[in-house]
């Protein structure tokens, strides 16, 4: 695993130095650097866009591929380099990377969490998986033990770091979270919302803790899943999450958080995120978890919103 090298000069001893050994530029030094080497794992419409990001512009952020897997490596063809498609996930130790990026499903958090932070960083697309009291616990355990870092994503939350100090501050009193769509952008469970029509408007789906919504709409509230980890003094039980189908949402999606603090402190904010018909993530949140990545240089064995 590559150390840390953040291409900062840290004083005017380093500068000389550097002088010296002809680095007249911070930009010669951050090239001697080796570039962090990145595991995808998933290639749906997120995992495409970072593995194109980071063959196009990852040396410049000094980022490299490690490698790609997807549950269809059919899917890879044409748009990954044969020698960094991944087959078998289990092997994935052989490529060794520096940080292994999930946007997959929240099954592979499940079945591969453990083992990935036993070996390298690991950024987590699928928060929604930490709703599980015992892995979320098995996680932390891992990174604390092997001295990685998982991070989580902020993603489509507006203000994580905030409401993150909040709580630490002991100040946090409430949190909740209302993602509004249109029904042709949710994944959810048991057949819900198979019955929906152009017609309906506005229909609330869900209202209560964020830990019982997370396994109805994995795909679909990982936002609210990252919220309750910021959160961590009210967790996945303390954080209320509600889901809104409306068929007016034909160009966006719409996050609403409310935050309460002690002594009268308030917080309301709503994020407008462009997004097509049928599209679980909103066109500003790939963005978003692109500026995530380049945070993922190692904080070790904690966790860390990113």
């Amino acid at each position: 695993m590559a150390g840390p090298c953040t291409g900062r000069w840290d004083g005017p001893e380093v500068q000389n130095r550097g002088k010296e050994e002809g680095l007249s530029e911070i930009g010669d030094m951050t090239d001697r650097c080796p570039p962090s080497r990145v595991g995808v794992v998933g290639f749906g419409h997120l995992g495409q866009f970072l593995v194109d990001h980071i063959q196009k512009e990852g040396p410049g952020a000094g980022l490299s591929l490690a490698f790609v897997w997807n549950r269809s490596a059919e899917k890879l063809t044409d748009y990954v380099p044969e020698e960094l498609i991944l087959t078998n996930l289990a092997e994935f130790t052989d490529r060794k990377a520096d940080v292994i990026v999930e946007v997959c499903h929240p099954c592979i958090v499940k079945d591969f969490g453990v083992q990935f932070l036993s070996h390298t960083n690991l950024m987590v697309g699928s928060p929604s998986a930490l709703a599980n009291p015992q892995l979320d616990q098995a996680l932390r355990l891992a990174a604390k033990q092997h001295g990685n870092t998982l991070y989580i994503p902020s993603g489509a939350l507006w203000g994580g770091q905030d409401i993150q100090r909040l709580n630490d501050s002991g100040s946090l009193r409430a949190l909740s979270i209302r993602m509004s769509k249109h029904p042709s952008c949710f994944r959810l469970a048991d057949g819900l919302l198979s019955d929906w029509s152009e017609e309906e408007g506005r229909r609330v789906l869900f209202h209560g803790s964020v830990a019982e919504l997370c396994p109805i709409a994995p795909n679909n509230v990982n936002t609210m899943a990252a919220a309750a980890i910021a959160a961590s003094t009210l967790g996945f039980h303390g954080v209320t999450g509600e889901i809104v189908s409306d068929t007016a949402l034909a160009d966006h999606h719409l996050v609403e958080v409310e935050v309460t603090g002690s002594g009268g402190f308030s917080v309301k904010t709503e994020r407008r995120n462009p997004a097509k018909l049928g599209a679980v993530t909103g066109s500003a949140t790939y963005r978003s978890f692109w500026s995530s990545l380049l945070v993922c240089k190692g904080h070790g064995g904690r966790v860390y919103l990113c």
